[in-house]
């Protein structure tokens, strides 16, 4: 989400020059639909974050045990990890309807009053991006929450009365990609949190054996660790790259894919060994050619690029840090020693001797 300096929403300008990005973790039409397919139906079929699905495992046990609706759950991590995949494993785990709808959506404390005031008994409420509700909204949610109650205010001024209206019990399951945007009192009305980890590789090739098997596509285990290997530890990353592959083993070669026919596939999309894409390569080369790896400014980085400063700071960098390939410091963006590796560039003398006292290597 960015905003500028009038408060407006402006991150719809980096979705639109950005979406064509194989390695970006939102979810595009063609995502959406083909996810749906590919969606694990129940916790046994859910691969990886064994904690947290251990953990709800307990808890929707425990509620079907005490026939009560299920506790609310917040869940927090990167796009792709699999949260609205969670959401509808718990409505069904609980034999539950689920309504979806967004934090954006709801602008109006009357819109949350009319989705409330229409849910079942036990239904399911998914709220993603629950921080970029209304405050108003947000207000309405902690009574829905803890009383299954909410106030509806009729008329305007000193004549506004409130009409108590009383809920059904319901489970609400709020999705967030920046926890910390949370308000406390409304993360504190959350029976459960669990915060999702990026995947391991092997994980990750479990995925992707799996999607594979859905899409009808044969695939050994060296071209799904190929796969895997390349996707930024983000299941959605790693479905899109497998069916681009595919594509391409579908054209290129007799259909099957293989660790040969996964590179040679990626290379063409552009995705490197470690699942750098053109933008990712173009702000590393930036900085470690122009710049001698830095420091330097994040405003001049971007011009360098060719981009907006938002773009990099926050499509880039994030998985550069990650990755350890780039470090944000008080004097500016820095390169550490493996990021000149990855790129097969030798740092000069005095970057060396610089970076070494960053780093301490």
């Amino acid at each position: 989400m960015n905003w500028d300096e009038t408060g407006a929403d402006t991150g719809d300008l980096t979705d639109e020059r950005l979406d064509d990005r194989l390695v970006d973790a939102g979810a595009d039409g063609e995502d959406t639909a083909v996810e749906a397919a590919l969606r694990p139906k129940d916790l046994h079929e859910f691969v990886g974050q064994e904690k947290v699905r251990e953990q709800l495992d307990l808890v929707l046990k425990a509620a079907r045990a005490r026939g009560a609706t299920a506790d609310h759950v917040l869940l927090s991590g990167a796009p792709g990890l699999g949260k609205t995949t969670l959401s509808l494993i718990i409505a069904a785990e609980m034999g539950a309807p689920i309504r979806i709808t967004s934090g954006p959506a709801i602008q109006h404390a009357g819109d949350l009053a009319a989705i409330l005031s229409s849910l079942q008994e036990g239904e399911v409420l998914f709220l993603d991006e629950i921080h970029r509700m209304s405050r108003p909204a947000e207000e309405m949610l902690y009574m829905a929450m803890e009383d299954f109650r909410v106030d509806v205010i009729v008329g305007k001024g000193p004549g506004a009365t409130a009409i108590p209206l009383e809920l059904p019990p319901f489970t609400l399951v709020g999705a967030t990609t920046r926890a910390g945007l949370l308000p406390p009192p409304l993360r504190d009305r959350f029976g459960f949190t669990g915060h999702m980890e990026f995947y391991a590789p092997t994980e990750l090739e479990r995925v992707i054996h799996r999607s594979a098997g859905l899409l009808d596509v044969a695939i050994d285990t060296a071209g799904a660790a190929e796969i895997a290997g390349r996707s930024r530890g983000t299941p959605r990353i790693a479905n899109r790259l497998l069916r681009r592959v595919r594509d391409y083993a579908q054209v290129k070669a007799d259909g099957r894919i293989d660790r040969d026919i996964a590179a040679a596939a990626l290379r063409v999309y552009e995705v490197d060994a470690r699942g750098l894409d053109r933008l990712d390569r173009a702000v590393l080369g930036a900085l470690l050619k122009l710049f001698g790896g830095g420091p330097v400014g994040l405003s001049t980085l971007a011009v360098a690029v060719g981009e907006e400063r938002e773009t990099v700071e926050e499509v880039a960098e994030p998985f550069l840090v990650r990755e350890g390939l780039l470090a944000r410091t008080p004097r500016g963006r820095v390169a550490t020693p493996a990021a000149w590796a990855h790129l097969g560039l030798v740092p000069p003398q005095h970057g060396a001797k610089g970076q070494q006292g960053l780093f301490g290597a």
